[in-house]
């Protein structure tokens, strides 16, 4: 798997808990290295020392790590690029949604060979505005990791979205978001193209 995964986990450590919580998570999952590169391969089994370690470090299920995960991505200062990225996915949060099926392929356009999990967004109830987001992929728990970049993106938009993981039926468990609000809050200012 590449880096990308190990980073950003390195990462949301680092700007919430800091340089020596990754230290000791790094010692506990016996990962072998002090910081990952993003472009590089790793054998899944360190990707899965690192989950489990930074989980038990920070006292957080797995689940509750991918959700932080997912949302950090988004929200935090220091990820302008994942929110920049993703902001291109419509002029609503009822737009962005509905191009999450196409996330994967925008993907590989920057990196070919990144393994994107499948995305897929069924418009439900129109009238209530309800949406179904399947995901399905090599990492056991990416419904959370969705979960926590959804909530963050509503919050970007300034929609109110209820957002709830469903139980597994047989196509895998799935996301069910209800949009309330378009108008709720503010948002967070977006310009398609960065000022010099």
């Amino acid at each position: 798997m590449f880096g990308l995964v190990n980073r950003a986990v390195e990462r949301f450590v680092i700007d919430n808990y800091g340089e020596e919580a990754w230290s000791r998570i790094a010692q506990m999952g016996k990962l072998g290295v002090d910081s990952f590169e993003p472009m590089l391969k790793y054998d899944d089994a360190i990707t899965d020392r690192l989950i489990t370690a930074s989980s038990l470090f920070l006292g957080k299920s797995e689940e509750i790590l991918f959700e932080d995960l997912g949302n950090y991505l988004v929200s935090h200062p220091n990820c302008e690029v994942p929110r920049r990225l993703l902001r291109f996915g419509g002029e609503t949060f009822a737009d962005f949604l509905l191009s999450l099926d196409d996330l994967p392929e925008r993907a590989r356009l920057a990196v070919p060979d990144l393994e994107i999990p499948m995305i897929e967004v069924d418009e439900t109830e129109a009238s209530s505005y309800g949406y179904v987001v399947r995901v399905r992929g090599v990492i056991e728990g990416l419904e959370f990791f969705l979960s926590g970049v959804l909530r963050a993106m509503a919050d970007d938009y300034g929609t109110l979205a209820l957002l709830e993981i469903e139980e597994a039926d047989t196509l895998g468990r799935h996301l069910r978001v209800a949009i309330h609000d378009t108008d709720f809050g503010e948002g967070r200012k977006f310009e398609l193209a960065k000022r010099g």
